[in-house]
C-alpha cells in the first residue's frame, strides 16, 4: 500500500467518525463503525459493548431518554442493528486482538467519544469548508477523539502485516471526557495480562512533526454532584416559612472556593455548572452544583475531595437544607515507565514526518488512562502515555478545533513500530 493510499484511507475513516460525534456512553455509531472495520481488518478476538466493562464501576450514565434519543440516532445514520443491540444501555467501546505467536502482550488504549458542544460554521473551519462538519447538534470532536480511534484501527493493521510477535490489544475507550469510561474498562478483565501499554493523544498543543513519548503531570480528578433540597415557601407572604435551596448552593461555592491550597503541590476546584429554583417568587426547595476537584497526585485529590464534601454539607445544614453528593467520574494520578519512553523516544527519532522528538513532558489536566496505566502497572507492567502533536487551529475543546491530518500516518507509524520494538526488546 502506498503512503498517499494509506494516509487517503485513515483520513476517510477519521472523517466519517467526524460527523458522527457521540458523548460518554453514547457512542453507538461510533462503535459500530469500529467494529465493522475490525472485521473488514480480520482480528483474532473481538470484545464488544457489556464484553469490556465492569458494569459496576460505570459512571455519569445518562438516563434511559437520553440513551434512547442517541441510539436512535445512531440507527438514523447508518449503524448495524445486530451491533447496536448488544450496546444497549450504554454500554459501548470495544477490545480487538491479535494473537502473533509466544511474546509478551501489548497493549494500545485509544479514547472514542466526542464533546456536548456546537461546532463551528465558519467557512474558514476545514470539517466545514470540506463537507465533514458534525451532523449531530450541540455535539462536536472537539478533542481528537475521531483521530484516537483511526489511529488504534491503523496500528491493528499495520501490526497484523509486520513481524510482530506476541499479542497486541487496542482497547477503544468510551468516556473519557466525563473520565467515566477507564475504570471500568480497566477492571474488565481484559488488563490482566497486559505487559506493556502505551495510551495516545493527539495535540496536547505540540504542532505536527513532535512527538512526546512520556507524558506526565496528570492531575487526579474527581467529578461531583452535590444537589441540595429545602422548602418551598411564598417569597413575599410567608419567606420565614421556607428553607432557601439556592442559599445553601451559593454558600457552598463561596466556601469550595475557600478551600486552603496544600503544601504538597498543585490543587484545583470548580463549581463549572450550577442552578436552582423555579420562579421569583418562590423560595426554592432544589439547587444543584455540577463541579470537580483535582491534586497533583490522588491524595492531593483525596485531600480536595473530602474537604469539598465537608463544606457542601455544612452549608446545606447551615441553611435547613439536606444535600445528597455523588461522584460522576474520577481518575488518578499517573507516570509513563521509563523503559517504555526510552523505546518510543528512539523509535520516533527515525519516524517519516516526526522532526522534534521530546523525551517528556506534563499534561496539566486530567486523563482516565490513567486508571489502565495503574492497573497495568500494579500487576508488574509498564504503561506510558504518549502524544503525537498536530497542527490545530483552536485550542482543545473549542468550536474550531481541528486535526492535521497528515498526523494521523505519523501517529501509526510511530506507535506500530513502538509497538513491535517493545515486543522485540522486552524491556
Amino acid at each position: 500500500m502506498s503512503q498517499q493510499t494509506h494516509r487517503d484511507r485513515l483520513v476517510e475513516l477519521r472523517r466519517d467518525l467526524h460527523r458522527h460525534p457521540e458523548p460518554a456512553w453514547r457512542e453507538f455509531y461510533t462503535t459500530c463503525r469500529i467494529v465493522d472495520e475490525l472485521e473488514t481488518i480480520g482480528v483474532d478476538e473481538l470484545y464488544v459493548g457489556p464484553e469490556v466493562l465492569a458494569e459496576e464501576e460505570r459512571m455519569a450514565v445518562p438516563d434511559g431518554d437520553e440513551l434512547g434519543r442517541w441510539y436512535e440516532q445512531a440507527r438514523q445514520d447508518g449503524a448495524r442493528e445486530d451491533i447496536l443491540e448488544r450496546l444497549q444501555g450504554g454500554k459501548t467501546g470495544a477490545v480487538a486482538v491479535i494473537e502473533r505467536g509466544e511474546g509478551p502482550t501489548v497493549a494500545l488504549r485509544v479514547d472514542i467519544d466526542g464533546l456536548l458542544r456546537e461546532e463551528s460554521m465558519n467557512e474558514d473551519h476545514v470539517p466545514m469548508a470540506e463537507g465533514f462538519r458534525s451532523e449531530h447538534a450541540g455535539a462536536m470532536h472537539a478533542c481528537g477523539h475521531d483521530a484516537h480511534a483511526t489511529i488504534g484501527l491503523g496500528v491493528l493493521e499495520a501490526i497484523k502485516d509486520s513481524d510482530f510477535e506476541g499479542t497486541l490489544k487496542v482497547l477503544f475507550q468510551p468516556g473519557e471526557e466525563r473520565v467515566a469510561g477507564g475504570k471500568p474498562m480497566a477492571k474488565s478483565g481484559h488488563l490482566d495480562d497486559v505487559d506493556y501499554l502505551l495510551a495516545v493523544h493527539i495535540g496536547l498543543d505540540h504542532p505536527t512533526g513532535e512527538v512526546v513519548a512520556g507524558v506526565d503531570g496528570f492531575l487526579a480528578v474527581n467529578h461531583f454532584l452535590a444537589e441540595f433540597t429545602g422548602e418551598p415557601a411564598h417569597a413575599g407572604g410567608k419567606p420565614n416559612a421556607g428553607e432557601n435551596a439556592v442559599q445553601a448552593m451559593a454558600t457552598a461555592i463561596q466556601n469550595l472556593y475557600a478551600i486552603p491550597r496544600h503544601e504538597d503541590g498543585a490543587t484545583r476546584i470548580n463549581a463549572g455548572k450550577v442552578g436552582g429554583g423555579t420562579a421569583t417568587n418562590i423560595i426554592p426547595e432544589q439547587a444543584h452544583i455540577e463541579g470537580e476537584v483535582r491534586g497533583e497526585t490522588t491524595h492531593l485529590k483525596n485531600y480536595m475531595k473530602e474537604r469539598a464534601d465537608r463544606v457542601l454539607e455544612h452549608a446545606a445544614e447551615m441553611h435547613g437544607c439536606s444535600v445528597e453528593l455523588s461522584s460522576e467520574g474520577e481518575a488518578p494520578s499517573a507516570e509513563s515507565d521509563e523503559d517504555l519512553v526510552e523505546i518510543v523516544h528512539e523509535v520516533s527519532t527515525d519516524t517519516r514526518g516526526v522532526d522534534n522528538p521530546i523525551r517528556r513532558d506534563t499534561l496539566g489536566g486530567s486523563e482516565d488512562a490513567t486508571f489502565l496505566m495503574q492497573e497495568v502497572q500494579q500487576n508488574g507492567g509498564l504503561a506510558a502515555y504518549v502524544g503525537v502533536g498536530t497542527d490545530h487551529p483552536g485550542g482543545h475543546h473549542t468550536s474550531t478545533f481541528d486535526v492535521d491530518e497528515d498526523s494521523l500516518p505519523i501517529a501509526v507509524d510511530l506507535l506500530s513500530s513502538s509497538i513491535r520494538e517493545i515486543a522485540s526488546k522486552r524491556p
